[in-house]
């Protein structure tokens, strides 16, 4: 950044005004000089590492057994509360200050639940001496940056300072875990009541509108009319239920399953080409339409999709 500001400083003396001012077709070099510079400054910066765990030493510091009994310590209190804290070592992040750099893997790294961000960066510099805690805007108010700057200052660096690298991150994630536990945040077991939250009740209309017919069509013809039609109610609400899991929904869709039915029987020589058509097409509705929850998404391990890292906490250093 320094070689920068000074190609920056040599092109505003290109302009400056004065009658020793170059012609403008001079101010060219000297810009595309400036670019460079700060492009080469750009393609210096540590490069942010894949997401592979909440633990990651990248300096070899750290032995098997501590990074295994950090690991579970972090897994077990997401599980139990939801929150994401991630451990990183790096030797150096260079030419960036650490505050830079840790806001760049917030960025990338978007830990924290998409819909609550309640994520934190704990990340150590070993050759720079340099340490830094971030929380995301949801966490600032459990972890403020005094209280941020207290955990490195008093817990984490008069650890590091006598070479117990993996005590005194041990001791710094104990007290960030313990100010997140007294942050009034949703639990990550939610009832089973909300997920009709995630149902989408244009889903269940198109199921039944075309499903339902033909799996009434189907039953009757094996089980007569009369138990073919309670058979197509019994199962559209059951199908209702096991997807919303809200009572008076099962018995709306079981109703209507077997109005469906019974409706069926009105038209006792539809075309089975037509039947065809609507079964292929509820088909296709029924394998995309309903949603499942949130969490994490995709397999393996990965963030919860929250990020939005404001630029709070604190750095310090031994």
């Amino acid at each position: 950044m320094k070689g920068f500001a000074q190609d920056l400083a040599g092109w505003m003396q290109w302009i400056a005004p004065g009658p020793t001012r170059r012609p403008v077709h001079w101010l060219l070099p000297a810009l595309f000089a400036a670019l460079l510079s700060l492009g080469a400054h750009a393609q210096g910066l540590q490069a942010v590492p894949e997401l592979r765990a909440r633990v990651m030493d990248q300096t070899g510091t750290l032995d098997a057994a501590s990074l295994a009994a950090l690991e579970r310590k972090l897994a077990a209190f997401e599980a139990e509360r939801g929150a994401q804290v991630m451990v990183l070592m790096v030797p150096t992040t260079a030419p960036e200050d650490i505050a830079d750099y840790t806001q760049r893997l917030g960025d990338a790294w978007k830990i924290g639940r998409k819909n609550v961000g309640d994520g934190v960066l704990f990340v150590i510099a070993k050759e720079d001496r340099r340490l830094r805690i971030a929380p995301a805007k949801t966490l600032e108010g459990a972890i403020p940056d005094l209280m941020a700057r207290r955990i490195l200052d008093q817990a984490v660096t008069p650890a590091f300072r006598n070479g117990d690298y993996a005590g005194g991150i041990e001791v710094g994630v104990d007290h960030i875990l313990a100010l997140i536990k007294g942050e009034a945040l949703p639990l990550p077991n939610a009832p089973s009541s909300q997920r009709s939250g995630d149902f989408e009740w244009m889903d269940l209309l198109i199921f039944l509108a075309f499903a339902v017919p033909i799996i009434s069509s189907v039953l009757r013809s094996i089980f007569g009319n009369k138990l073919g039609v309670l058979l197509t109610g019994v199962g559209a609400g059951g199908l209702a239920w096991a997807i919303t899991a809200v009572l008076w929904v099962a018995l709306v869709a079981g109703l209507l399953g077997m109005l469906a039915g019974l409706f069926m029987q009105l038209l006792p020589h539809m075309p089975a080409t037509g039947q065809g058509r609507r079964g292929g097409h509820g088909g296709g509705s029924g394998s995309s339409g309903f949603r499942g929850g949130g969490g994490f998404g995709g397999g393996g391990f990965g963030s919860g999709g929250g990020g939005n890292f404001g630029g709070g906490g604190a750095s310090g250093g031994w």
